[in-house]
């Protein structure tokens, strides 16, 4: 079947097995490994990317769901050589161990500051219920998406010319 899906602007043009999964077709057919294969049964989020702006969990999607669509990874967030604010502050504030889980965990804050610029602490664990890291114990991660919507505020506001 052929399916044509952009991801991270780029438009890849393939013929597959209706039976790929999303998260397949990224890695293989992309050659995008950042999107992590975990459990395949969409508890763990290391293969969370955004599908039209909605975090989605790769693994228990077709491929040929996402016919059309444009997909973002966790390679498409940085811009011009600069990390995406979210990136930086899972660096900064050590969001992150062995960094596993850290793909599925920006993508899914992605969504979250998209559709709220401030969250709170209950908020944001809330967003990552579906997000699973057996290494950091959540609060840094917690800490990281807090600085990252302040930086992402800051940024806002010098473009509006505040």
């Amino acid at each position: 079947m052929d399916v044509k899906i952009t991801i991270n602007g780029k438009l890849y043009e393939k013929d597959i097995e209706p039976r790929l999964l999303l998260t397949h077709f990224i890695r293989d057919a992309a050659g995008l490994t950042g999107t992590h294969v975990g459990c395949e049964t969409s508890i763990c989020g290391a293969c969370t990317v955004l599908a039209g702006g909605l975090a989605v969990k790769s693994c228990t999607m077709f491929a040929v769901q996402a016919n059309g669509a444009e997909i973002l990874t966790i390679e498409g967030m940085a811009r011009e050589g600069e990390m995406h604010p979210l990136q930086e502050s899972f660096w900064e504030e050590h969001g992150l161990q062995c960094g596993f889980c850290t793909p599925g965990m920006i993508m899914t804050c992605h969504q979250l500051l998209t559709r709220n610029p401030s969250p709170d602490e209950t908020q944001i664990r809330g967003a990552l219920d579906g997000n699973l890291c057996r290494c950091t114990g959540y609060q840094n991660i917690v800490k990281a998406v807090q600085s990252a919507a302040g930086k992402m505020k800051h940024r806002r506001g010098a473009a509006a010319g505040d």
